[in-house]
């Protein structure tokens, strides 16, 4: 530890804590039930207990501006997170990928330049499924994990798979060569239906498509030309011709399903006469020329990447005078040029929910710190900053609607589609499934055979999920790397995963998670509270050894945790 005084201060406020702690009663939640059956093990009581030196991270103070202040391993199996405001939504968060846990000391042999490769590759968790082999542009293939804590896989092995055309991903289902696909076609859903071989599963996911800008390029800095923009596209057309039954166009950037998400004034009607007039305003008369870009990945936000970018490209020269360049690019580049605002036009993006919180849409894309849409708005992150410290969903109303407000007046985007989404998978395939938030826990169906093979949109960047965003990168990660809770297959309701339980103090300001024991690495090392601390460090603590990763972003620590702590070092 670099400060020893530091840590002993740390140390006293903790155990003051931990008294404090104790005066209140535990959430039902807490794993009471699983200590005797613990303690009533001959071989664990006849061991001798060896010392635990519990390690932490922490920020020099909370200037930083970020939400949390330190994160200890008080025990081997209690973890305490400590914030430096309120944060009610903090399980929502902590299930979620990026915050999968790792061996301690996995990363610190791999989280460097000369193992990068084994990090980005061949990552090892506590999942129900092994890497066996990633054989590039083709598959990746997972082995049963025998000494997984829960219950066992029904099979022993699982390939993920890749096409980018819904047509291609369909006729390899039908043919039975997999055994599940995402994202149909629109047109291939009646197929399925229709098919008893097949079967046809909603994918229940919140959503949003929006046209972006970034306001560091002209003429994206002038908020009439944003403003024209958001009343010159004709969304229901996009919705009615390139979208499935069901697909919506929205009235706010958050799909109305989340609490808060659609609070506030309603986008902007489409009136090309008024759009025109105001661009002519700005000092457009004639519009003006420049580019809009995508990547080549279906998505249920955005079924036809290709054909909707060429209808934005007929709509914005009819209607505004705009006359755009349609250019695709490689998935990976694109999420890199247009998350870090370098892209020079509009751009197609969009996102599914993560967690079933309001922020994950609002505190991720508005932030101070994200630079997508070039200069950030105190208008919105400020109300946004103060409205995620409340957990009353009535009680935050007010804020929301304020800043939903400013987000139509400031116009950094334009919400274009809620897109409903299918996935389909064989007949005989048991709890076949797709959650509402995450991917599919494949550890959980039963193919009735050795192997399952599902096929996803694109081949994953990398599977050192700490450090990605991209959905076809998640997916993979999530059957060999877990976190402390979990979404449910129904419901998304927060459930344990490697924490039996994640309890908070009465403001939300200390999460304790107490860690489920008995749990192994895939390397056949045992998981204890340091693995936890190690995990989130590298993640967190920009200063950390083991902050490593495939770009060094670390996105979701950085913009849902309000900033990665000690930055500057």
């Amino acid at each position: 530890m670099k400060n020893k005084t530091l840590y002993f201060l740390f140390a006293a406020v903790l155990t003051l804590s931990m008294v404090l702690a104790a005066c209140t009663p535990a959430a039902p939640e807490a794993p009471a039930a699983e200590e005797p059956a613990v303690a009533e093990e001959p071989a664990a009581a006849e061991e001798p207990m060896a010392e635990f030196e519990g390690k932490m991270v922490a920020a020099p103070d909370c200037d930083y501006g970020g939400k949390i202040s330190s994160i200890v391993a008080v025990d081997a199996h209690t973890v305490e997170f400590n914030m430096c405001s309120s944060d009610p939504a903090f399980p929502q968060k902590a299930a979620f990928t990026p915050f999968g846990i790792y061996p301690e000391e996995w990363l610190d042999a791999n989280a460097n330049e000369a193992n990068q490769e084994t990090l980005l590759r061949a990552p090892v968790g506590t999942g129900p499924f092994v890497l066996e082999n990633w054989a590039s542009g083709e598959s990746i293939t997972f082995k049963a994990y025998d000494g997984y804590w829960g219950d066992a896989p029904a099979y022993d092995t699982l390939v993920f798979r890749w096409a980018t055309e819904g047509a291609q991903r369909l006729l390899e289902l039908q043919s039975g060569t997999v055994d599940q696909i995402t994202n149909l076609g629109v047109d291939d859903y009646a197929t399925v239906q229709d098919d008893a071989d097949l079967n046809f599963i909603p994918i229940a996911n919140p959503n949003v498509l929006y046209l972006a800008m970034t306001n560091t390029f002209e003429p994206f800095n002038d908020v009439k030309v944003r403003q024209a923009i958001a009343m010159g596209i004709d969304r229901q057309r996009i919705v009615d011709n390139f979208y499935a039954e069901g697909s919506l166009v929205p009235t706010h950037f958050t799909p109305c399903s989340l609490p808060n998400g659609c609070v506030g004034d309603a986008w902007y009607d489409f009136d090309a006469d008024a759009a025109k007039a105001l661009l002519a305003d700005a000092g457009y008369p004639d519009g003006f020329s420049t580019t809009i870009y995508y990547r080549d990945v279906f998505r249920g936000y955005l079924p036809e990447p290709g054909l909707v970018a060429v209808e934005f490209q007929t709509q914005l020269r009819d209607n505004l005078g705009i006359e755009v360049e349609v250019v695709v690019m490689e998935s990976g580049e694109f999420i890199d040029e247009s998350t870090n605002g370098r892209l020079d036009g509009f751009y197609l993006l969009g996102w599914g929910a993560d967690y079933p919180h309001v922020t994950n849409f609002l505190d991720y894309h508005f932030a101070e710190n994200n630079p997508q849409y070039g200069e950030t708005h105190p208008e919105i992150y400020e109300v946004l900053q103060t409205a995620s410290k409340i957990g009353d969903v009535a009680e935050a109303e007010s804020l929301y609607v304020e800043a939903n407000n400013a987000i139509r007046e400031l116009v950094p985007m334009v919400p274009i589609a809620n897109g409903a989404a299918a996935s389909a998978a064989l007949a005989t395939v048991d709890n076949a499934h797709f959650r509402p938030f995450g991917a599919p826990l494949f550890g959980k169906v039963d193919p009735g055979k050795d192997t399952f093979v599902f096929m996803q949109n694109a081949e994953p960047i990398s599977l050192f999920c700490q450090d990605e965003s991209d959905g076809e990168s998640l997916a993979p990660c999530q059957q060999i790397v877990e976190t402390l809770l979990a979404y449910a297959i129904d419901s998304g309701e927060v459930v344990p995963e490697l924490a039996t339980a994640c309890t908070a103090n009465a403001d939300s300001t200390v999460w304790t998670c107490t860690l489920r024991e008995g749990v192994t690495f895939h390397d056949g090392t045992k998981m204890d509270a340091n693995d936890v601390v190690a995990s989130w460090a590298a993640g967190i603590d920009a200063s950390n050894a083991n902050h490593i990763g495939n770009t060094g972003a670390f996105t979701y620590y950085d913009y849902l945790w309000d900033g990665l702590m000690n930055a500057g070092e």
